[in-house]
């Protein structure tokens, strides 16, 4: 049997709303595409049959946070060729010692000496870190990269909280550079479910803690040496007591999911609930990363 794929494209800066849309109204079919290098981004659903695709988009289309750009386009997929459709977005990339790479190049890839690598399945809803938001958090993560401590340091126990995990693909991430404890969790059961399958597609089973936890209970009793939390500003500030009181002495609050124009005012009020703490952000596209260091 024959699917049909259908295509829209929406505003690359609206991608992250998007996708909250549809993970939050659980709509099967649906997924997101983004192509961070040409900035640009689509909705994607694959269906039974023409007649179903232009239905589910009529039941979305009014859901969604801003009009589409172009499309809807639709195609028709040889059976069990679907997943061929998101290949021409998803390419391989490195940062560091660590290479994410498509789960279809698999068979060819050959892996540098010393290096790791993680495979992404977007059928599993991995997606492929290309986002600005999840590359500034794992360029974030690799130069903390532990093997790069100095002996004696402990560099290799250093432990690890991902705090609204999403596929967990940054905390899959730090499990191959080599933390140590590291803990991942969302208070979406999906996001969790996702994760510990992306676990199992990376012989990383048991290697990283998933659990279902919202910022309040994922955070409360627990410190580390890193704390990433890729989410939204607004949820950023209005949890930055219980993110700022999760890092140890000496560790890393990693922030992202912030818009460019939305960094000052995330500054400002991690500022002011960390006195001491160094900050510096970095921009990519219209995005940006704070990051604060607690003094040891």
């Amino acid at each position: 049997m024959d699917l049909c794929e259908i295509r829209i494209e929406i505003p690359a800066g609206r991608a992250d709303e998007t996708d909250e849309v549809l993970l939050e109204l659980g709509l099967e079919g649906w997924s997101l595409l983004e192509d961070a290098v040409a900035r640009r981004a689509w909705v994607v659903g694959i269906f039974a049959n023409e007649t179903e695709a232009k239905s589910r988009w009529s039941e979305l289309s009014p859901l969604l946070p801003d009009l589409p750009l172009a499309g809807p386009d639709l195609r028709v997929l040889a059976d069990g060729d679907w997943r061929d459709s998101y290949k021409a977005h998803f390419k391989a990339w490195q940062f560091g010692r660590l290479h994410w790479v498509p789960i279809w190049e698999r068979g060819m890839f050959t892996l540098p000496p010393g290096d790791e690598v993680l495979w992404l399945d977007p059928g599993m809803a991995f997606g492929t870190g290309n986002h600005e938001t999840t590359r500034l958090c794992v360029e974030r993560l690799a130069s903390l990269d532990p093997k790069r401590e100095s002996p004696g340091t402990g560099g290799s126990r250093r432990r690890v909280i991902d705090a609204g995990c999403g596929s967990g693909i940054l905390a899959l991430s730090a499990a191959k550079l080599g933390f140590g404890e590291i803990i991942g969790f969302d208070n979406d059961p999906e996001a969790v479910r996702v994760s510990e399958e992306n676990a199992k597609l990376n012989d990383l089973e048991g290697r990283v803690q998933f659990c279902l936890a919202d910022l309040v209970t994922g955070l409360e009793g627990r410190t580390a040496e890193v704390v990433l939390a890729n989410i939204l500003a607004d949820v950023l500030i209005r949890f930055a007591r219980e993110l700022v009181a999760a890092v140890a002495p000496g560790g890393t609050l990693v922030l992202s999911g912030i818009l460019a124009a939305e960094c000052a005012q995330v500054k400002k009020t991690f500022a002011a609930v960390a006195p001491g703490w160094a900050i510096k952000s970095r921009t990519l596209g219209e995005w940006s990363d704070v990051v604060l260091t607690r003094p040891a």
